[in-house]
């Protein structure tokens, strides 16, 4: 009788045992799908309540991050730069123009001004140099303004009239070289103020942490970056202006002298 109150007894408690842990597993596992549920519930509401900005996050464009490092370099120093920047542009653009219209097929018109001359003479051939844009049609037309009063003449006023013309091939170089020069001393000039508005923000905070100098240190090294960009473009351009005017001028003394040829030739027999 006692074995079987035993065995009642052991069993009883193994299967109190075998409940009570199921219980903690089913309680384990509410609490678990509890949290997860709760963890869903806050991310619904995150994402219910995330604006469009929020959810998309773009990437910013060269011109929105060009603006940002402008506004950021300061507006009062930034802007002499642009100003000069534009300027400088816009003297390139205008010079680039009056070289493209100043290029002139050389050997064409040295052909048209010797058939003009063996066909029509003096005035014929000034008549194909006015029909002709540039400064070489412009130096032989001097040249046969002069074709009655000898070869020596005609060269002095061909040498003296192609001086001219080189002037003015060369009009508004020295302001771009101008600009060239005053862009990076505007940036320097920026990054001297931004370093004594360092100093000064050290000097009332009685501090030298980063975050106090930040905001010199920045306006120092935009100023002077953006100086530098603008001489370098700028410059580009000016020696690109260098080499097309002098590949001008070369071809304007070659066809002088095959012109003086041509003067010896048809009119100064």
């Amino acid at each position: 009788m006692k074995k079987l109150i035993a065995s009642l007894l052991v069993g009883a408690s193994l299967a109190l045992g075998s409940v009570m842990a199921q219980t903690d597993s089913a309680a384990t596992q509410i609490d678990s799908s509890a949290a997860v549920a709760e963890q869903t519930v806050a991310t619904e509401t995150a994402a219910a309540t995330m604006t469009p900005a929020d959810e998309v996050t773009t990437e910013k464009t060269f011109h929105q991050a060009l603006k940002q490092k402008f506004i950021e370099g300061g507006v009062p120093w930034m802007t002499p730069i642009l100003i000069v920047f534009i300027l400088g542009l816009a003297l390139v653009f205008e010079r680039i123009i009056y070289l493209n219209l100043s290029t002139t097929n050389t050997e064409k018109l040295l052909n048209k001004v010797e058939e003009a001359l063996k066909n029509g003479g003096v005035e014929a051939a000034k008549e194909v140099c006015r029909n002709t844009r540039g400064p070489v049609a412009s130096i032989f037309y001097q040249g046969l303004e002069r074709a009655g009063e000898g070869v020596e003449s005609i060269e002095k006023s061909v040498t003296s009239y192609g001086g001219v013309q080189v002037g003015r091939l060369e009009k508004n170089l020295g302001w771009i070289g101008w600009t060239i020069a005053i862009a990076p001393m505007l940036g320097f000039l920026g990054t001297v103020v931004g370093m004594v508005q360092a100093f000064d923000d050290i000097e009332a905070a009685g501090d030298i942490s980063p975050t106090v100098v930040a905001g010199g240190m920045k306006v120092a090294l935009l100023t002077t970056v953006f100086g530098l960009i603008v001489a370098i473009i700028v410059q580009t351009f000016y020696n690109y202006l260098s080499s097309k005017i002098d590949g001008i001028v070369n071809k304007m003394e070659d066809a002088s002298i095959s012109f003086m040829d041509l003067i010896v030739k048809y009119i100064q027999k």
